[in-house]
């Protein structure tokens, strides 16, 4: 079985070819991808932390009972921001939280349209299922070679490992919403004299919201579960603490920071659960 290896397929050698012409082709797109991302960033930032922890609890929370209308919910969520506060973790959650929103911002907004159009265009969607399949398979580390390669170290790559491996969430979940809506409800639209517009927008996307916010929620899970992958790179927040943990082996420091990380992820996950209580 030598002659197996002997002639290896230079699938190495192919992946950084292609890099390195990007790389040299390309800098004016990725300059300007950058400033864009980092752009975004800063002005999350500045939201987040120019008010001050309390008020930016106060206002979440307010946020989650007016989703949620529930006062269990409302409470668990402001005593979840208090302990965040207590522990000391405000500034790095707030740069989790950056992080995050710009994910889910750049997700949806490639998502949900792509979504849309391989629901009207199926052939299209077994295609790029592949894609799909590999960019949620393929380990994130990974994703943060090219991205070192592109932008050098900080949060703009941390972002774009996170958006390469979250996107095909949305994708699949507006697919799902919007291919299945009941054709009965389109041939009434057809009936009525809807036009194409009125159909994606009152009929399609109606039916198909509950798969498009279930998209945004693991939107956010995902873009979650980077945030100490994305420290490897030089991003800021919550995996920062957790990496400085494991290569001190700080079990104390891991722990704290780790539950801060739970804790966001909890009340991310009870805002966003939109009528599940109505």
């Amino acid at each position: 079985m030598h002659w197996l290896t002997d002639y290896k397929i230079p699938v190495g050698h192919w992946s950084a070819a292609i890099f390195d012409w990007m790389q040299t082709h390309g800098g004016w797109f990725f300059d300007g991808l950058a400033a864009v991302m980092s752009w975004l960033i800063d002005q999350l930032l500045f939201i987040l932390q120019a008010p001050g922890p309390i008020v930016v609890a106060l206002v979440v929370t307010a946020i989650s009972y007016w989703l949620q209308r529930n006062w269990k919910v409302t409470l668990l969520v402001f005593l979840g921001f208090l302990f965040i506060i207590n522990q000391g973790y405000w500034e790095e959650t707030t740069e989790s939280l950056a992080l995050v929103i710009s994910s889910c911002i750049i997700c949806m907004a490639i998502g949900v349209p792509i979504g849309i159009l391989t629901a009207h265009r199926p052939r299209l969607y077994q295609v790029i299922l592949p894609v799909l399949d590999l960019m949620q398979t393929l380990p994130p580390f990974v994703y943060l070679i090219p991205a070192i390669v592109f932008f050098g170290i900080g949060m703009v790559p941390g972002l774009l490992a996170t958006v390469i491996f979250v996107v095909a969430a949305p994708i699949r979940l507006t697919y799902l919403g919007v291919s299945s809506v009941p054709k009965p409800l389109l041939e009434a639209a057809d009936a009525f004299g809807g036009t194409a517009w009125q159909k994606l927008t009152k009929v399609e996307l109606h039916h198909a919201l509950p798969q498009i916010m279930a998209g945004l929620n693991q939107t956010i899970m995902l873009s979650l579960s980077m945030v100490v992958v994305a420290a490897l790179v030089g991003a800021d927040g919550l995996g920062v603490p957790v990496v400085r943990a494991l290569n001190q082996v700080n079990p104390a420091l891991g722990f704290e920071s780790g539950f801060v990380i739970v804790v966001l992820a909890i009340i991310l996950d009870r805002v966003l659960k939109i009528g599940r209580n109505r």
